[in-house]
């Protein structure tokens, strides 16, 4: 990829006189807490960085009509950013060959979490949520991990209900392996994974007192959506769906939970991943009528029958868009989206290769027009500075940017896009670039053609005075990263 001298300011939009846009309010918002940091890098004032900007400042000109500028944007959407090396792979494939390797490419599995064998998953969360940030920052297939957490933010769960990190870490381990199988063999794992068991009270469900919270989320907020269903559907889906358990430990370990009173307890063993075992004494054999059917009902036919539903499709493929590549799809994108998935049997690679491919992908109103989650700004972040060992300090900055993994905020899972953007998440990121680059011994990796590589050379006139003012590399870097641009994909 050519690159220009660093000092060469990109050009910057002619002024239009139309008014702010979402685009545009975003940007202003990360642009003030740069500014703070970058008083202290180049100096000048807080009344400078305070003062007002037109809304131009902050508005870029869409580059995708170029093959490069729309491989940085897959890139930054679907791998947490990118090292050089994925970026000359990428560049040299070129756009359709990239999509092609990137979703046929079987998922690396990370290696195995020693602390998943602790007695009744009683292991410290930052142990498995460092454990993951690893694997983000040295997977070679870093798509898988983007899925990942999108159906970690789906198929939600937390560990705090879950009350087990091994099943947590099981859950992680499924969601990765059937990322993109189909929703019908995901939905059947989603049912029976033991944290989603617990997380949504399915484990204490019977025939005789059947749990609506499963029946109910599992058709609002994993499926079709709400007012596509009764009330009727939640009460007799939760009883087809009664009888389910969780797995039965391999062995069981007394443990002290309490010195002080010598107290102990009994904690389950798992040696190996396991999922929920149905048990026909707990379920219900009388008929069910669900979703406009009626008769006797299983798992699986609950499932189907919500797969025969015309607002599934649509549903799925909605909540795709929205992640990765526009906020607001229109209806006809969704409507076109939802008839291939559907079409296709709802095979999620079909379903992402036509999400990639479409004119709105590389449109130029989808030009930085998401916010990247904590999780991804952070990934990024540290590939571009080379650095593969920030997993703790990651792990512990996500929850003041709002986003700790494996502890969404509820069972809607984590917000999306301009939620992410507030006064105080601003300033975490901010800090967090400070942090990451104090970890950093030794010379900085050169910045040369940082704004190119990770920026696409597109920069607002105040990012590109602030990095004609840098004093030296740390500043560049600094500037870089903590930029409105870099927030946003």
């Amino acid at each position: 990829m050519s690159v220009a001298p660093i000092g060469e300011q990109a050009v910057a939009p002619p002024a239009r006189t139309r008014g702010i846009t979402r685009r545009q309010a975003l940007a202003a918002a990360v642009a003030t807490g740069v500014g703070v940091g970058v008083v202290r890098l180049i100096g000048g004032s807080m009344q400078q960085i305070a003062t007002p900007r037109r809304a131009t400042t902050t508005d870029w000109i869409s580059p995708l009509k170029s093959e490069s500028a729309r491989i940085t944007q897959l890139l930054r959407r679907t791998s947490f950013g990118y090292t050089a090396a994925h970026l000359e792979a990428a560049m040299s494939d070129g756009f359709s060959k990239t999509v092609d390797r990137m979703i046929e490419t079987a998922a690396a599995e990370p290696p195995a979490l020693a602390a998943a064998n602790t007695p009744g998953g009683r292991f410290p969360i930052v142990q498995l949520q460092q454990w993951w940030i690893d694997h983000m920052l040295t997977t070679p297939t870093p798509f898988a991990e983007r899925m990942t957490l999108f159906w970690h933010g789906h198929f939600t769960s937390d560990y705090r209900k879950a009350a087990d990190d091994t099943f947590m870490y099981w859950q992680n381990l499924t969601w990765r392996r059937m990322a993109t199988t189909d929703l019908r063999s995901m939905l059947m794992q989603v049912t029976t994974d033991p944290a989603m068991l617990r997380y949504l009270d399915l484990a204490t469900s019977t025939g005789q007192n059947p749990n609506e919270n499963y029946s109910r989320e599992l058709m609002e907020l994993f499926t079709m959506g709400a007012g596509n269903y009764t009330e009727d559907d939640v009460r007799e889906g939760a009883k087809a769906l009664a009888g389910w358990q969780l797995p039965q430990p391999d062995s069981i370990a007394t443990v002290m939970v309490d010195k002080n009173n010598n107290l102990t307890r009994r904690l389950p063993v798992f040696s190996s991943q396991k999922t929920g075992v149905f048990n026909p004494r707990r379920s219900y054999r009388g008929s069910i009528t669900y979703l406009g059917k009626a008769g006797q009902l299983d798992t699986q036919g609950v499932i189907d029958r919500i797969l025969a539903q015309p607002a599934t499709a649509p549903f799925i493929a909605n909540k795709v868009a929205q992640h990765f590549v526009t906020a607001r799809p229109s209806a006809s994108y969704v409507k076109s989206l939802g008839d291939t998935f559907r079409r296709s049997k709802y095979d999620i690679k079909t379903l992402m290769r036509a999400v990639f491919t479409s004119p709105e992908f590389a449109a130029d109103q989808s030009y930085r027009s998401l916010v990247k989650t904590p999780t991804e700004f952070m990934v990024h972040g540290a590939r571009a500075l080379g650095l593969a060992s920030l997993s703790k300090l990651i792990a512990n900055a996500g929850s003041g940017m709002g986003q700790s993994l494996f502890d969404p905020p509820d069972v809607n899972g984590w917000p999306n896009n301009e939620s992410w953007i507030s006064s105080n998440t601003v300033v975490e990121r901010v800090n967090f670039v400070t942090a990451a680059l104090g970890q950093v011994k030794g010379a900085l990796p050169s910045p040369a053609d940082a704004i190119h590589r990770h920026l696409d050379g597109v920069l607002s006139p105040q990012t590109a005075g602030f990095l004609n003012q840098a004093a030296d590399d740390r500043a560049r870097w600094f500037i870089t990263l903590a930029s409105p641009e870099f927030q946003l994909k």
